[in-house]
C-alpha cells in the first residue's frame, strides 16, 4: 500500500487544560489523505507487527522505572501529576493535530499519555530533552521470538540499531515496519523519527485513528489499543492510566538521564578494508623497517543542515476591521520564510482566534481555528473570517513551530456596530392614529407614537428631532417657529424649561418613537404644526388642533316663592 503523506507543523491551539498550560501549548496538523480501511495496513489488525504480543506491558526498563500498575484513584503521587513537561506538550500537540486533520476520531491526549506511560514512563530516565529527543536511546527487547513476537529486521537497523531483528523504538515503542507507514513529523523539522517524542506521539495518534475510528466509542477504543499491542493486560493498563490522567494532569520538569543500562543492540557489521597480499616467488631481501609516520586523519565534513522554518511575516496591515455580522474585507495573509531566506512552501500554519469578545468565527462551520498550508510562495491566507454579532475585539494569532522555537505573529481584529438602517418613512402608529390630534386648551397632547421604517421594516437607531413649525412667508416650506415669539404648544427640556424643539432618543429594535408630553397651557385655540424630521430629512408633520374650553352656562336667579 502507499504510505500516507502527512505535512505537519507545530503551531498554537487552545486545548482543554489548566489556564497556565493552555497559554503555552502549540500545535497543528494537516493530513492530506484520511486513513481508511483497505487491504493494507492503513487499518491495523491483530495480525500487524505492531499488534503482535510483545510480552510484558513494560518496556525493558530499569527496576526503579518499570512500574506499570495503576495507582489507586486519588493517590496522585506519580500518576496524574507526574508527566514530564516535554512529554505532556507532545501528547497535547498530537491531540490537536489529529483533531484538525481527523475531527471524527476524537482522540484524547490522555490515551497517548497512557501508552507513553506504559511503554517508556514518558521517556523518563533516558534524558528527555526539550526538542523531544532523548540522551539515551529507548529500545525494547529484541523481537527474536524468544519470549516475544518474532519480527525480522525491516529497517536495516536505521532506527533500532539491529540489522537482524526489529526492536520497538522510542518513547511510544513503535515497531520499525509500522513506523515506515505511520511515521509523522510532529515538530516541523521535516524529519519523521520514532525516537523523538513529538513525532512518535503524533504517529501513534494517527495509527490509533486508522480506519475512520471514533475513539469516544469504547469498543473502537479497545480495538485501537489492541492494534497497538495485542495484549489484554496492556489494554487494561493503558486505559487505567488514561482515566487517571483525565482526572487531572500537570507537567513537571524533564527528569535527568538516569544511570541505567540500556538494552544491548546489534550493530551493523563493518567490512574489513584490508587487502590480501600477493605472495612473491623471489627470496625477499631483508631491508630495514622504516618507522611509519602517522598521518593526520581527515576531518569529517559536517553535513549541511536542511533549511528550517525561520520566521513568519505579516502581509498587509495587522489591523482587521469589520461591522458586526459582516465578513472581514481584508483577508489575513502571512508569509513563511526558511532559514535560507527562501519561501517555506507546503507548511501548514495555524490561524486561531484568541481573547475574542465578539463571537467572530472562521468558515461556515463556525470554527475558531483553521490550519492552512502555505503555497509555493510560502503564503498562507485565512478564508472566511466573519465578524460576530457583538462589538469588541480579538487577536488573530498565527503560529508555527520549528525544532527550537515557536513562531507567532498577530493580527488585531476590531468589530464595530453595524450602522442603523436609514429610515425612509415615519408613520403615526398609536392607538388613535386614525383620528386627528385634538385637545382642549390647557390639556396636554400625550400618548402619541410614531414608527420609523426602512423598506417597511423597523429602523433601529433612528434619531428624530420634534419641533413646532410654521410656513415661511411664501408658504413654500416649513420652518421652525421662533421660540421667543411662539404662542403655540411647548415641550419641557430636562431642566423643566419651555422649549419648542427636542432631539428625541434613538429608536429601539421596534423602530418606535414615543413623543414626550406636549403642553398647551395658556395656548390660544387654533391649529398648530409639529414636525418630526430625521438627519436624512425624512419628515412627518402632525397637525395639532386645540379647541377652546367650553364656557359654563349663565346662572339664572331662582324664582321667588
Amino acid at each position: 500500500m502507499k504510505p500516507l503523506h502527512r505535512h505537519l507543523v507545530n503551531t498554537s491551539r487552545k486545548v482543554l487544560c489548566t489556564a497556565a498550560l493552555a497559554a503555552s501549548l502549540t500545535t497543528a496538523a494537516v493530513v492530506t489523505n484520511t486513513p481508511t480501511a483497505d487491504a493494507g495496513e492503513s487499518e491495523p489488525t491483530p495480525d500487524s507487527p505492531q499488534a503482535n504480543d510483545r510480552g510484558d506491558a513494560r518496556l525493558d526498563l530499569p527496576d526503579p522505572l518499570a512500574d506499570p500498575a495503576v495507582p489507586p484513584a486519588g493517590t496522585g503521587a506519580e500518576g496524574a501529576s507526574g508527566i514530564p513537561a516535554t512529554a505532556l506538550d507532545a501528547y497535547r500537540r498530537a491531540e490537536v493535530s489529529v483533531a484538525a486533520a481527523l475531527p471524527g476520531c476524537k482522540l484524547p491526549w490522555q490515551l497517548l499519555a497512557g501508552i507513553g506511560r506504559v511503554e517508556s514512563v514518558h521517556a523518563s530516565g533516558y534524558g528527555l530533552k526539550a526538542d523531544g529527543y532523548t540522551e539515551k536511546p529507548i529500545r525494547g527487547p529484541r523481537l527474536d521470538g524468544n519470549g516475544f513476537a518474532e519480527v525480522k529486521d525491516t529497517d536495516k537497523g536505521e532506527f533500532d540499531g539491529d540489522a537482524v531483528y526489529d526492536r520497538a523504538v522510542g518513547p511510544m515503542q513503535f515497531i520499525p515496519s509500522t513506523w515506515a507507514t505511520w511515521g509523522a513529523d510532529g515538530n516541523g523539522d521535516s524529519k519523521r523519527d520514532p525516537n523523538n517524542i513529538y513525532d512518535a506521539a503524533l504517529g501513534a495518534g494517527l495509527y490509533l485513528c486508522a480506519g475512520d475510528r471514533n475513539l469516544s466509542d469504547q469498543a473502537q477504543l479497545d480495538r485501537a489499543i489492541l492494534s497497538y499491542n495485542n495484549s489484554r493486560e496492556y489494554v487494561n493498563t493503558v486505559v487505567g492510566y488514561m482515566h487517571q490522567y483525565q482526572n487531572g494532569a500537570a507537567g513537571v520538569p524533564n527528569p535527568p538521564v538516569g544511570n541505567y543500562p540500556t538494552p544491548p543492540v546489534t550493530t551493523l557489521p563493518t567490512p574489513s578494508q584490508t587487502k590480501p597480499s600477493t605472495p612473491s616467488t623471489s627470496k625477499p631481501t631483508p631491508t630495514p623497517t622504516p618507522t611509519p609516520t602517522p598521518s593526520k586523519p581527515a576531518e569529517p565534513q559536517k553535513p549541511t543542515p536542511a533549511p528550517t522554518l525561520a520566521k513568519l511575516e505579516l502581509l498587509g496591515s495587522p489591523e482587521l476591521k469589520a461591522e458586526a455580522g459582516s465578513a472581514f474585507g481584508v483577508v489575513p495573509r502571512i508569509k513563511a520564510v526558511l532559514s535560507d531566506g527562501k519561501p517555506a512552501a507546503a507548511k501548514p500554519i495555524l490561524f486561531e482566534l484568541k481573547g475574542d469578545t465578539t463571537g467572530s468565527f472562521i468558515g461556515a462551520e463556525g470554527k475558531t481555528f483553521l490550519v492552512v498550508e502555505t503555497d509555493a510562495e510560502g503564503i498562507a491566507a485565512l478564508p472566511g473570517l466573519k465578524a460576530g454579532a457583538k462589538t469588541g475585539g480579538f487577536t488573530l494569532r498565527v503560529a508555527a513551530y520549528n525544532t527550537e522555537a515557536q513562531l507567532t505573529v498577530n493580527f488585531t481584529g476590531t468589530v464595530t456596530a453595524k450602522p442603523a438602517p436609514v429610515a425612509d418613512k415615519l408613520t403615526r402608529t398609536d392607538a388613535g392614529a386614525a383620528q386627528p390630534l385634538e385637545v382642549v386648551a390647557g390639556t396636554s397632547f400625550t400618548g402619541v407614537q410614531v414608527t420609523a421604517t426602512a423598506q417597511d421594516k423597523a429602523a433601529e437607531g433612528t434619531q428624530v428631532t420634534a419641533g413646532l413649525v410654521e410656513k415661511n412667508q411664501d408658504g413654500s416650506a416649513w420652518v421652525p417657529v421662533d421660540p421667543a415669539k411662539s404662542k403655540g404648544p411647548w415641550f419641557k427640556d430636562k431642566d423643566g424649561t419651555k422649549v419648542t424643539s427636542l432631539l428625541l432618543a434613538p429608536t429601539g429594535a421596534d423602530g418606535k418613537i414615543a413623543l414626550p408630553e406636549l403642553f398647551t397651557t395658556d395656548v390660544a385655540p387654533g391649529t398648530y404644526h409639529l414636525r418630526l424630521i430625521t438627519k436624512d430629512n425624512v419628515v412627518l408633520v402632525l397637525d395639532l388642533k386645540i379647541t377652546a374650553a367650553p364656557t359654563a352656562p349663565p346662572v339664572t336667579p331662582a324664582a321667588k316663592q
